[in-house]
């Protein structure tokens, strides 16, 4: 079984280890992720770039991987404010990637709408061979319902392009629970665009952090209820599981494997490099099973046979990346 990951992540060029956040990740997960973590010290965009790569190309089931990056923040007026130095990779860059991996990667851009030129530059990256494009209007702090965003919508889908958007809780970088919302994605649905909802819509209160990690269906936050019943009713709309091995995600698993009628529209994703582990986690596969998907050394290949044990070969979360791109 060879599949495509429909959710990954280039780093900045800027990037450094060096907040709380990512020493912890670097340290925990920087093996595990196949960093050189001597070199990640020394040039952190080269160890994390070639990582990315071999990770990708040593994989026994990762043909492929959608990658894209994160735009900066601009205001209403398209004057820039401030990007994040770890998170807020280019498209330029993410090209200088694809340039050398074409058979690998498959390039989403990231273009923030207040941006002046956003119109022109989703042409130009068509051209280059951008496939795809991705919002994080919670770190943007913009109302995708906002009607000033139709031309944009317009234009994504005069070239059939999915767009996929974050929903549900984030802890990467700052966000703004205010558009972290379901509701986002009505516009851009309403306006025809295939929208991908990313991380099945799940999100948790750290006020009650044993709701976050119970198993019970009754706990689970309503947007993910609500992402169910609307990926039935919208020909055009698509959730990918990203991040879904993280403990307050994981939780879901069973439930939603258990849900066939919706099965056609979820896609496989990851979230690379958003650490997950194997081993302690809420998802409910036995001990032994664990240890032993623990010892493989690929972590893509570790997140893939966690899944498959929820999502048989045959499942058509594997394929359905093909009614997209």
């Amino acid at each position: 079984m060879r599949v495509v990951d429909i959710h990954t992540h280039l780093l900045s060029k800027s990037l450094k280890f060096d907040r709380i956040y990512d020493k912890v990740a670097l340290k925990f997960f920087g093996k595990r992720f196949g960093i050189d973590i001597k070199l990640a010290k020394k040039d952190p965009y080269l160890a994390y770039t070639t990582a990315f790569i071999n990770n990708i190309k040593s994989s026994n089931y990762l043909k492929s991987a959608v990658v894209f990056g994160v735009d900066g923040r601009f205001d209403k007026d398209g004057r820039f404010l401030s990007k994040d130095r770890s998170v807020c990779a280019s498209n330029d860059e993410l090209l200088n990637l694809y340039k050398n991996n074409k058979d690998i990667l498959i390039p989403f851009f990231s273009i923030n709408p207040n941006r002046l030129d956003a119109l022109d530059l989703i042409d130009r990256y068509v051209q280059l061979g951008f496939r795809g494009a991705k919002f994080l209007q919670n770190y943007w702090e913009i109302d995708l319902n906002s009607k000033d965003l139709l031309p944009y919508y317009k234009k994504l889908k005069s070239y059939n392009l999915p767009l996929i958007i974050h929903v549900g809780s984030e802890s990467s970088v700052k966000s703004n629970s205010k558009f972290e919302s379901i509701k986002m994605i009505e516009l851009a649905l309403n306006s025809g665009v295939n929208v991908i909802v990313a991380h099945m819509a799940l999100s948790y209160s750290p006020k009650n952090i044993f709701n976050a990690i119970s198993k019970d269906p009754k706990k689970f936050n309503h947007e993910y209820y609500l992402l169910i019943d609307m990926l039935s009713s919208f020909d055009n709309l698509y959730a990918d599981i990203s991040a879904i091995l993280t403990p307050i995600r994981a939780k879901v698993l069973r439930d939603l494997s258990n849900r066939f009628e919706v099965h056609e529209k979820l896609l496989y994703g990851s979230d690379f490099p958003v650490p997950f582990t194997t081993i302690f986690n809420t998802h409910d596969l036995s001990f032994k099973k664990r240890v032993e998907i623990s010892k493989v050394k690929n972590p893509h290949d570790r997140y893939i046979m966690t899944i498959l044990d929820y999502f048989k070969e045959d499942n058509p979360i594997w394929s359905n990346y093909k009614k997209l791109l």
